[in-house]
């Protein structure tokens, strides 16, 4: 029998961004070994050379160690900003007043007032507003707005140092999703080949419609990410749903999210987002300061580890890690400790029970054959595995959304597919070229693919769906259950 079921494969993906660094000698490498899934380049900082380099040396590890890492192209965003202050940071104190002139010199704030980078702000707030600047750490309310002058109160005070991001509590700033850095950001996404797009401060699926006309034909293969972190994104079911329908996956973007609603009600905003991802079977990111603490220490504060592991049994696809890899000294220890506490997590009898679209019909053959193989798999003894011959990660996606203690297999011929499925729950993706097998020969293959893989061994069951056509989008409509034997297959 195979030793799968009792080997710590772990289900959550882990997301993990790169910079200084990732970039040090040998590092990659390691966080590659270390478990990392995908990718991510931060169009926010760093030059187009520095992504296309760092992906190129990406995909050669990855080569070398035979696995397919996903690469996640992340937009800047209309990231709203106070300009600069004369002596590089002031201090401000309760009850103070304060002024942001969007009229101001960029380079001449002072205690009493500072310029903005975004000048309809003054169009877009009004006398009663609150203003939450530096990740909510400075509190300002809107006392008039007398031209480009808006005069606030300080109420929570501290200190104030150039450049850093305005959020509107509520939402309600009127700043496009897409900028023009990143529509410029977008074709060099094309250029150096990400496998998603991140698409920054989507307020409704409007933003993530035009984005995908901007990738046009030449990014048709990259799939769109909404980071979901505007007020009004989430501000009631439609809205979400349009958003998460128009693209291929969404991210819980905790910070400027928990700055606009207020961390009261981020957890329960984060439940809601991966429960309506996955209901309409979308992949999820979790993001934002899971393990901040380990950008200095080399161990997660117990806080961290729980919150890693609540979003493991929400069922998020993956997990995030931004400044802890990119710039942090531990970036290989965070992911190690990120992929242990997953693993715990997923132990869990609720991470591996699932109700999920139970009692709904299904229009779509290839659907009704992706979830009926979990059921399958989740109630018959002795299964190792569910493979999945796909061309475009499709199946294994729709299987995914239903939890499981079971591996699923991609089996794709296309490394685009492949990559894309490095991003879903509890999916393994293989290569597996099907151009020189006989229909006859398909399933005898797969097996081996799965035994030499280690998912399964003589004496176990593997479900397998397929369809008539290999390589035909959709065309999954076929499931068979087959036992792994010495030397052949029988079904």
């Amino acid at each position: 029998m195979s030793q799968f079921p009792h080997t710590p494969v772990r289900r959550t993906k882990i997301v993990a961004t790169l910079g200084p660094a990732s970039d040090r000698e040998g590092v990659l490498e390691e966080m590659l070994r270390a478990g990392v899934d995908v990718v991510r380049l931060n169009f926010s900082h760093g030059s187009a050379d520095d992504h296309r380099r760092r992906l190129t040396e990406v995909r050669a590890i990855a080569d070398k160690l035979g696995r397919s890492v996903a690469a996640l192209g992340d937009l800047q965003g209309p990231k709203i900003r106070i300009a600069r202050f004369a002596d590089g940071a002031v201090t401000l104190e309760e009850g103070a007043s304060f002024v942001i002139d969007v009229a101001l010199d960029a380079q001449s704030g002072d205690a009493a007032r500072v310029g903005c980078d975004y000048k309809e702000l003054a169009e877009d707030v009004a006398s009663g507003d609150r203003l939450l600047l530096d990740d909510g750490r400075v509190v300002l309310d809107v006392q008039r707005v007398e031209g480009s002058q808006i005069h606030t109160q300080v109420v929570v005070g501290g200190k104030l140092s150039n450049n850093k991001g305005i959020n509107k509590q509520g939402g309600g700033l009127s700043a496009p999703a897409l900028t023009d850095k990143d529509k410029q950001d977008l074709k060099t996404a094309i250029d150096i080949g990400v496998d998603y797009l991140a698409v920054s401060f989507p307020r409704t699926a409007e933003d993530m419609l035009e984005a995908r006309r901007l990738l046009g034909d030449a990014g048709a293969e990259i799939g769109l990410v909404a980071k979901l972190e505007r007020a009004e994104a989430v501000a009631n079911d439609e809205t979400l749903d349009g958003i998460i329908e128009a693209s291929e996956a969404v991210m819980v973007a905790r910070g400027d999210l928990g700055v606009e609603i207020g961390d009261e009600k981020l957890i329960g905003t984060q439940k809601r987002i991966i429960k309506h991802a996955r209901s309409h079977n979308r992949a999820v990111i979790t993001a934002t300061q899971m393990m901040e603490s380990m950008i200095e220490s080399p161990l997660p504060t117990r806080a961290e580890v729980f919150d890693v592991a609540n979003a493991v049994l929400d069922a998020t696809d993956a997990v995030m890690l931004s400044a802890e890899t990119a710039a942090g000294d531990y970036p290989v220890e965070t992911i190690e400790a990120m992929h242990r506490v997953c693993l715990g997590a997923e132990r869990e009898r609720i991470a591996q029970e699932s109700g999920h679209r139970i009692h709904e019909g299904f229009e779509r053959i290839d659907e009704t054959i992706a979830l009926s193989a979990m059921y399958a798999a989740n109630h018959l003894s002795g299964v190792a595995a569910i493979a999945c011959m796909t061309s475009t990660g499709y199946t294994p996606l729709i299987a995914s959304r239903i939890r499981s203690g079971l591996p699923i297999v991609g089996l794709a011929h296309n490394p685009i597919a492949q990559r894309r499925m490095a991003l879903y729950r509890g999916v393994i993706s293989l290569p597996f070229d099907t151009s020189d097998m006989t229909a006859a020969e398909l399933n005898d293959r797969a097996l081996e693919r799965l035994v030499k893989h280690g998912v399964a061994a003589p004496g176990d069951h593997v479900i397998l769906t397929r369809g008539d056509h290999m390589n035909a989008h959709g065309g999954t409509n076929t499931l068979k259950i087959l036992d792994v034997n010495e030397g052949h297959v029988s079904s």
